[in-house]
């Protein structure tokens, strides 16, 4: 039998922070932890779309507890803001969803010159993470979830000596690369993790081929090419709704039997019920470090891992 929203435990009493919940992947997996009972952080650059995704949250869920923070993972300072503000409200939380991304986009620079795809989509959660870890530490069993793509799959990893690809940027080489990261994020933070004694737990999923905006967002863009056009007219030809597309995170979030280190997406990779996918790219020792090291040195953020 197919795991849906049904067979999510109840969130009561517990605070859920998702990342890009104005819209996509990211509203539906808030909308389905409201209803469940949790407290829901929207954290979202654009505020419009996020009061318009919170009221839609409200308009099916009167009761549901929701809260919109202001949040642009391409500026640190944007990131540590968001930070204080969540942490000021609540001294726990216990799921952190690293939702939010963009992809293959034309090459840029965020706030802090980074690249635009590595910056937002790893570097941006990594900061974030870091600021949220002492909240997520207070919690019985917290979940940190990252959302990475099967794209992982053709990045070779971050280059210590040129993470943001200057000079041989291509948009979808940066994309990949950026979701091998955040790969590698999932995993290396599991064994910090394990390594510190806590109870909290790091876990990936992954959307398949689900029809959002994102791939929408990338050919008005311009810099996706075929493959932009291509996935585009795929999502919305053969694609799964949102809702469906959020259910890997979700059994990730929430899944009791859920563990550390697992990955979770849908049974034909693209498509299907979420269910556990074997770990095929485990991420050695090297590449996590490396990652770490490059994380560190980029946003001079280090992510301390401290037992209550």
């Amino acid at each position: 039998m197919s795991w849906t929203t049904r067979d999510i435990p109840s969130q009561q009493g517990r605070v859920a922070v998702v990342t890009g919940a104005n819209g996509g992947v990211g509203l539906a997996a808030a909308r389905a932890l409201a209803a469940k009972g949790a407290h829901v952080v929207m954290a979202a650059r654009n505020q419009s779309k996020a009061r318009s995704a919170k009221s839609d949250i409200l308009a099916a869920d009167p009761a549901a507890a929701v809260e919109i923070v202001e949040l642009d993972l391409g500026s640190l300072a944007s990131v540590d803001a968001a930070a204080k503000a969540i942490l000021a409200r609540h001294d726990q939380i216990d799921v952190l969803l690293n939702n939010a991304g963009v992809m293959a986009v034309p090459e840029g620079k965020t706030a802090d010159g980074f690249e635009t795809q590595f910056g937002t989509n790893h570097l941006g959660h990594w900061a974030l993470t870091a600021h949220l870890m002492p909240a997520l530490l207070n919690a019985d069993a917290a979940r940190v979830v990252s959302m990475t793509s099967v794209a992982h799959h053709l990045s070779r990893g971050v280059d210590a000596d040129n993470p943001h690809l200057h000079g041989s940027y291509d948009p979808w080489r940066a994309y990949n690369q950026s979701k091998l990261a955040t790969y590698h994020f999932g995993l290396g933070l599991q064994q910090a993790l394990s390594a510190a004694g806590v109870s909290a737990s790091s876990l990936i999923a992954h959307p398949g081929l689900t029809n959002s905006d994102l791939q929408s967002t990338t050919q008005a863009q311009g810099a996706g090419g075929f493959i932009g056009w291509f996935s585009e007219k795929w999502a919305k030809a053969i694609g799964m709704s949102t809702d469906q597309g959020a259910l890997p995170a979700l059994r990730a979030a929430t899944d009791p039997a859920a563990r550390g280190g697992a990955m979770y997406a849908p049974r034909f990779i693209t498509n299907g019920a979420a269910v556990r996918r074997p770990i095929l790219r485990p991420g050695n020792r090297k590449a996590i470090a490396t990652l770490w090291a490059v994380s560190e040195r980029e946003t001079g953020i280090e992510l301390r891992i401290t037992p209550r």
